[in-house]
């Protein structure tokens, strides 16, 4: 049995993203929306049918994000969205977006990272008034809509037969419109007369939704709400039993998480009340090993578990041995979270005594949703062949689980040609001279302790730099970026195509600089920046100036929304051949008496945000991309530039989940930042900016990057990030980000100023920036100027309350 946990929503070419953000901008219809997102799912739907998938995930696409979904299945919204006469669509994005297009702005979801995963999540809240109630229309709908998909598949595919087909544990299924008698092996293989498709649907599982909600008030447990939400799951299951659903697909990726024993106890209770709740459920645990939670697993009261055999590999063999073997046992054997193919013989060979035992009970699939990789491969026709021979993306991996399934049931020889070419595709990959750089792989050795300090502490560079920089208190600046309108990303188009040449794009993109120049002039910004329009990407930008970094031309991912990211590969040994910003700032710097900062990508994110080479510690990975951006703040500083920012917004996201994981993490994490920024003289303010984290357990390695000045996000929050930067007593200076750039709001001047209080009330205010949480690249220009005209006119009253406050 093969099964997929879950697909890329976007679509090949991110129609999805291009039908919401039209949505938004009210260029279409609710229902044009509706039928847009409708043929995403079918295409999604058909390329797994096509690959021979025979459980196909419903319930896994969104408009905007899981979660959010989750919250609304459950009818668990707050109450500040709960009282107007919006649409629930509407609703639902003034939940995601804070607005939507009908209705007052407000305050929207805190958003944080998935996991370890650069994807990130609608915070679901708990208060003590939360109540839940059951709105199961959209999965039902998608149901219906899976099920069409699958009958019109089938019936041209082959011959079918409606009745009743044995189930994976040997009984039967009640059948549907859309089951038929023949599945057809469209990853290779034989033809092989088995159980056909059928849906199944995939939701956040109970106990992970309330581990990942967030406590609203004094008092709040999460875990008092397990009762009522149980309650509502068991609904759910039976009203799926009632339309024939068999498996129920429940995600609980805490479980790769340090959790306590309440929570283990809370998972154990769980799945006791919903085991004879309608439909059998399958527990799905991803991102990492089980370890302490591994026993809670295997004693689970379900039909079937999910287990992560990639990155949870060290268990497999326990697990094989423990768990009962009348129960369904699904294998996550192939990466969901890389690009890199699977050694399908290595896998095959793992597995097959233990298909012997189980048989139909062991089901193969990826690792996780196939939500974290590019969608097609085969879209990539300007690859290198040799590096896209050594890739898969997600309908690539579905083919790799096909040929797994169809290995283990029908035998080697029935696929002996995939194995084959994915043997000679690893192969190549292993011996290619592409790899290896010597002279980089010397230069890592080489790294010293004097590469990792600053030649002063910061008490003593804060004055040389104050002097320099001539700034006043609540200095103001952004985080970088600004709006990417559409006549830069039509240039961007014409560039690549040919279509404008290299020089009259380099006039265009100093147009572009000199008008955000004089904008931030105009505003009355005191740091500026040069605005990055000559950027597509924080990270593919960078990667594609350095060696050892490959680029795709549709291998979108989603992040959040409508936000879809393009990671840059790491194939080999990283190198920067020649200066890669260095033209850029130095002409925006010429333009204005302001210091404007030096924009660079930290060494983390560099590597966090791509997709990044297996073959060697990631650890000598993010020094060889340290090494190469030494070069580069160095050229800066020699350059003239009196600020550098070197962005880490990943490094949170980068720990491992397991917190005894952590210090080989951060210790490398720190050593790559200081490598890459400790080179600069006392005089040279170097700053950093992080996002969408907790920073509580992690602030001792933030002040170890030395840093002379932080950003970091905490508007969503009201500054309640800010905590940790008080017990720990952070020493250097902080940029609370006053307003959430991710809602299209303009926030008030009044608001700004609250915050920077509270802000104030924990860091002292002479070494506090105001700046926006993030970048301003998705933003309009609409929405920008008066932004930042608040956000100046906020920190002006600031001074004069705080000056008056001094002379008191």
């Amino acid at each position: 049995m093969t099964h997929n946990l879950g697909y890329p929503r976007i679509g090949n070419k991110r129609q999805l993203k291009f039908a919401l953000e039209k949505y938004w901008r009210g260029e279409i219809s609710e229902d044009e929306l509706s039928r847009r997102a409708a043929a995403v799912r079918a295409a999604n739907w058909s390329t797994q049918l096509e690959a021979g998938i025979d459980l196909i995930p419903v319930g896994d696409f969104s408009l905007y994000d899981h979660v959010l979904d989750m919250s609304v299945t459950l009818g668990h919204v707050p109450s500040r969205f709960a009282g107007d006469d919006a649409s629930p669509l509407d609703r639902y994005f003034r939940m995601a977006r804070g607005r939507s297009q009908h209705g007052d702005p407000v305050q929207a979801l805190e958003m944080t990272k998935w996991f370890d995963t650069n994807y990130h999540y609608l915070v679901p809240e708990l208060e003590s008034s939360t109540t839940f109630a059951l709105d199961s229309t959209r999965l039902l709908e998608q149901i219906d809509e899976a099920r069409a998909v699958i009958a019109g598949y089938t019936q041209s595919a082959g011959p079918g037969a409606a009745g009743r087909t044995p189930g994976a544990e040997g009984g039967t299924t009640a059948a549907s419109d859309a089951r038929s008698t023949r599945r057809f092996a469209a990853a290779g293989g034989d033809e092989t007369p088995a159980r056909c498709p059928e849906v199944k649907p995939v939701i956040l599982g109970p106990v992970s939704y309330l581990y990942l909600a967030k406590a609203k008030g004094p008092g709040v447990d999460k875990l008092s709400f397990l009762a009522p939400i149980l309650a509502e799951y068991r609904k759910l299951l039976a009203l799926l039993d009632e339309k024939a659903i068999e498996w129920v697909q429940i995600d609980e990726p805490i479980l790769a998480l340090d959790l306590g024993r309440e929570w283990r106890g809370a998972i154990r209770l769980a799945y006791e009340v919903l085991k004879s709740a309608g439909s059998k459920v399958l527990p799905a645990t991803y991102f990492g090993e089980l370890r302490e939670n591994l026993d809670s697993v295997l004693s689970l009261a379900a039909s079937g578990v999910h287990i992560d055999a990639v990155r949870g590999a060290n268990e497999l063999e326990r697990v094989f041995a423990e768990y009962p073997r009348e129960k369904v046992l699904s294998v996550g054997a192939i990466d969901g979270r890389n690009v890199w193919k699977s050694d399908l013989s290595a896998v095959t060979h793992r597995l097959e005594s233990e298909y012997e035992r189980r048989g139909d009970r062991l089901w193969i699939a990826p690792s996780c949703s196939l939500l974290h990789v590019p969608v097609d491969l085969e879209l990539e026709t300007d690859l290198d062949p040799e590096i896209a021979d050594w890739l898969a993306f997600a309908r690539q991996k579905l083919a790799e689980v096909r040929t797994v399934a169809n290995a283990l049931s029908n035998g080697r020889r029935s696929v002996a040609g995939e194995l084959a070419a994915n043997r000679r595709a690893l192969e190549s990959r292993h011996t290619s001279n592409r790899i290896g750089a010597p002279a980089v792989a010397e230069r890592v050795r080489s790294i010293s302790p004097s590469m990792l300090r600053r030649h002063a502490p910061y008490s003593e560079r804060r004055r040389v730099q104050r002097e320099q920089l001539e700034l006043p208190d609540f200095p103001t600046t952004t985080i970088g970026s600004f709006p990417q309108t559409k006549e830069i990303r039509a240039a961007r188009r014409a560039h690549r195509k040919g279509e404008m040449t290299p020089e009259r794009y380099t006039e265009f993109l100093r147009g572009q600089i000199a008008h955000v120049i004089g904008k931030q002039e105009e505003i009355g910004l005191d740091m500026i920046v040069h605005g990055e329009a000559e950027r597509n990407d924080m990270v593919e930008y960078f990667g594609e100036q350095l060696c050892g970094y490959a680029f795709t031309g549709h291998g979108w991912v989603q992040s959040f929304g409508s936000r879809c990211v393009k990671p840059p590969i790491i194939y080999g040994d990283v190198s920067r051949p020649e200066p890669m910003t260095v033209e850029w700032i130095t002409y925006a710097q010429s333009l204005t008496d302001r210091p404007v900062k030096g924009m660079l990508t930290g060494p983390i994110t560099m590597m966090q945000w791509a997709f990044v080479r297996d073959d060697q510690p990631r650890s000598t990975t993010a020094l060889q991309v340290a090494l190469a951006l030494r070069d580069e703040v160095i050229d800066l500083e020699r350059a003239g530039i009196r600020a550098i920012q070197v962005d880490e917004p990943a490094l949170r996201e980068g720990l491992p989940l397991r917190r005894s994981d952590w210090e080989p993490y951060l210790a490398y994490a720190t050593e790559a930042f200081r490598v890459a920024t400790a080179g600069v003289k006392d005089a040279t303010q170097i700053h950093t900016h992080m996002c969408y984290a907790e920073f509580n357990d992690i602030i001792e390695s933030i002040a170890l990057l030395d840093s002379d000045v932080v950003t970091i996000e905490t508007s969503r929050s009201d500054m309640e990030l800010l905590d940790a930067f008080i017990d720990f007593e952070y020493p250097n200076e902080i940029g609370p980000g006053v307003y959430d750039i991710h809602s299209p709001n303009v926030p008030e001047v009044e608001d700004m100023v609250r915050l920077m209080e509270l802000a104030a009330a924990r860091i002292p205010a002479e070494r506090l920036w105001v700046n926006p949480d993030c970048g301003l690249k998705t933003r309009t220009w609409e929405e920008v100027v008066p932004s930042l005209r608040n956000m100046v006119e906020a920190a002006r009253r600031l001074r004069s309350g705080f000056a008056r406050r001094g002379a008191a």
